[in-house]
């Protein structure tokens, strides 16, 4: 068998447009599950790497590869789900929602939400987590303070992000500063030069859109009616968030994720039994089932009827299809072909961390997962950044803000899908409010073409480039 050959542009532009046409006709006019067009995706790429000379063994292993790269998202995930269904049941989300309409101001809500939700993400070094139990009782409480939900699930993914990125727990943090060789709390240290002025421009913004939304003509009754429709069906108290203490506690001191999420899970499932009044296998079952209430009021029910491993299956399949996408698309040389077309006019520090930042959100459009983004974008853009000097921590932070915080904008992938359907609120509904996201973007393109915080190899301090 002959060798094989890269792809064209012509041929690249060809596939990925068949599967841009796959994926936007199966959700929007065939109303066709995501996952079944990625699937499909996979053989249309098989016929052109076939096309190409390579083996189909060699191309069902760079799926198998690509899959396994991910899979802690999916231990992750599946976690994730277990803590959602029992920390509802155990009442420990019904408490933090009746607690924040009790005693969160209108007009500090956004600021407060956006707060939270990056001191939760630090601690616990999860976005996933975060949006999933935090977040919900944000959107609840916003809801009953009469907030545009699009708004509130902005303030509340701009600190889920923030606060993940900066957290030496968090697997896409290993994950980018690994794979660009570079030590993680070196790479939080160059994140923090970029995210913190972020946070502060979005925590005004936020403040600005508080005061603007949560004004006197709040509708007390409304709020009342929630309060009430949770007291009747939870006991509320102090008590209820012990769980939640407990697992930020553990995280915050660095013990592994997974098994300090599935320890506060079963703490929930405990607290259901014992201060919810629900059987304990009952309990348990809300870890793998989800949690199911028919409490009268619409917006609470849809709320809290969620979490449990099935209600992840959506997320874990758009994941596994997305990574195997991803897997053959580094197999066949698609994102090496295009930043080699590219490459003579990567002579800037300006234009490379434009480049990355493309690089890495075509990762998470053509890989459909979070985990292709930052796996692809060092191997593709290393020898750039080396040909140019750059220190590898530009590099790690380049890829972080391309690939994590844009990973949340596409609406097929891993955490566009799981972020809408958690916070019940579209992709592209929450998308113009990710404040966060686009001045941390535009915030490294300023510093790529300004030098500001750029650093080199061939020198102890930084230079302009």
């Amino acid at each position: 068998m002959k060798e094989a050959r890269l792809p064209t542009i012509t041929e690249i532009i060809i596939i990925l447009g068949i599967f841009l046409a796959l994926v936007l006709s199966f959700t929007v006019y065939l109303d066709l599950p995501i996952q079944l067009a990625l699937f499909i995706s996979w053989f249309v790429v098989i016929i052109l790497g076939l096309r190409l000379g390579h083996a189909f063994q060699d191309l069902q292993k760079s799926i198998i590869s690509g899959i396994s790269n991910g899979l802690e998202a999916v231990l992750i995930l599946v976690s994730v789900g277990t803590l959602i269904g029992t920390w509802i049941a155990g009442g420990v989300v019904p408490t933090i929602i009746y607690y924040g309409l009790e005693f969160i101001h209108p007009s500090i809500f956004l600021l407060a939400t956006l707060i939270i939700c990056s001191v939760m993400s630090i601690a616990t070094g999860t976005s996933w987590g975060t949006a999933g139990t935090a977040g919900i009782a944000m959107m609840a409480i916003g809801e009953g303070l009469g907030m545009p939900l699009p708004l509130v699930a902005g303030a509340v993914l701009s600190g889920a992000y923030f606060g993940d990125k900066l957290s030496p727990l968090s697997d896409s943090t290993v994950l980018s500063s690994s794979l660009s060789k570079v030590d993680v709390l070196e790479h939080v240290r160059a994140m923090l030069f970029l995210s913190v002025p972020a946070f502060v421009i979005s925590a005004i913004l936020f403040t600005v859109a508080g005061f603007l939304y949560g004004g006197d003509d709040i509708d007390q009754a409304r709020v009342e009616s929630l309060k009430g429709a949770l007291q009747d069906n939870f006991d509320i108290g102090i008590i209820m968030l012990i769980p939640a203490l407990f697992v930020l506690v553990l995280l915050a001191l660095k013990k592994p994720s997974m098994p300090v999420i599935v320890a506060g899970a079963l703490l929930g499932a405990i607290w259901a039994s014992v201060f919810q009044g629900m059987d304990f296998p009952a309990a348990l079952q809300t870890a793998y089932s989800g949690f199911s209430i028919e409490t009268g009021v619409n917006f609470i029910d849809g709320i809290l009827n969620r979490g449990g491993v099935m209600g992840m299956l959506d997320t874990l399949m758009v994941i596994v299809f997305g990574l195997g996408f991803g897997g053959l698309l580094e197999k066949l040389g698609v994102l090496q072909v295009i930043v080699s077309t590219f490459e003579n006019k990567l002579v800037s520090a300006g234009n490379t961390t434009v480049a990355t930042l493309i690089v890495a959100f075509l990762g998470n459009v053509l890989g459909c997962a979070m985990y292709v983004a930052l796996i692809l974008t060092p191997k593709m853009m290393e020898k750039t950044y080396d040909r140019q000097h750059l220190d590898r921590r530009v590099l790690s932070r380049n890829t972080e803000v391309g690939g994590t915080l844009t990973s949340g904008m596409v609406p097929w992938t891993d955490n566009g899908i799981y972020m809408a359907g958690i916070l019940g609120v579209s992709t592209f509904s929450y998308l113009p409010f990710m404040w966060l996201s686009f001045v941390a973007i535009a915030l490294a393109i300023i510093y790529g073409y300004t030098g500001k915080f750029i650093w080199y190899t061939n020198g102890d301090s930084a230079q302009k480039s």
